[in-house]
């Protein structure tokens, strides 16, 4: 049986509108009372588990999932060995480089030499100074990265943004757009080379709604 790793939070209703557009119903995840983690759909098809978000393309890597729904920040900051398939046209946002709003540097490359900037997205983060080839200390945060220069223990923060509304409230503000991201449909290489569970025709469905 096919099995979809799909994302818990504020991805999930859109990501179960999709595959109901496809003919398969996982709603039975959006009933606040529902504990389960693993559920078929009524045609006998399929099977989805509701994962966090990051944990998505670790399911898929592994093949505990054939499919799954991931940000491309995700995939961009693990670097899974997945297929990456489609674009799924929700869950946009950016990767940026804030600073408060009173800082002297409006541009990352102003930094100064092994400063300090917060991220949930070490890797990322990381990745992007290297290619500036700008020295910086990347501070590991998994709660409020905003905190960070606001109580002084970085000058600047990687984070996503959608809105940017999180920022202004705090007195931050963009200064770099790393990348945009949004959800993609994920594959595990092997099942995809070998169509198990016909996951082509499935695939195809997708494109077709999108």
């Amino acid at each position: 049986m096919l099995t979809i790793a799909i994302p818990k939070g504020g991805l999930l209703p859109e990501a179960i509108a999709l595959l109901q557009d496809i003919g398969l119903d996982f709603s039975a995840f959006l009933d606040k009372k529902n504990r389960q983690l693993q559920i078929t759909d009524p045609t006998g098809t399929a099977q989805a588990l509701l994962v966090r978000t990051h944990d998505v393309p670790v399911y898929v890597e592994y093949g505990q999932a054939q499919l799954g729904f991931a940000g491309y920040d995700v995939l961009r900051e693990k670097k899974p060995d997945v297929a990456n398939l489609l674009d799924l046209k929700f869950g946009g946002c950016r990767l940026s480089v804030a600073v408060p709003k009173s800082s002297p540097y409006k541009n990352p490359r102003q930094l100064p030499p092994n400063c300090r900037v917060a991220s949930k997205f070490v890797n990322c983060a990381k990745d992007y100074f290297r290619e500036l080839d700008l020295p910086i200390e990347v501070i590991p945060l998994h709660g409020s990265v905003e905190l960070g220069p606001i109580t002084g223990m970085s000058e600047a923060i990687v984070d996503l943004v959608s809105t940017g509304n999180t920022l202004r409230e705090n007195n931050l503000e963009e200064v770099k757009v790393l990348f945009y991201s949004s959800v993609r449909l994920i594959a595990h290489p092997t099942s995809y080379r070998a169509n198990r569970y016909d996951m082509v025709t499935l695939i195809r469905k997708l494109e077709q709604v999108l």
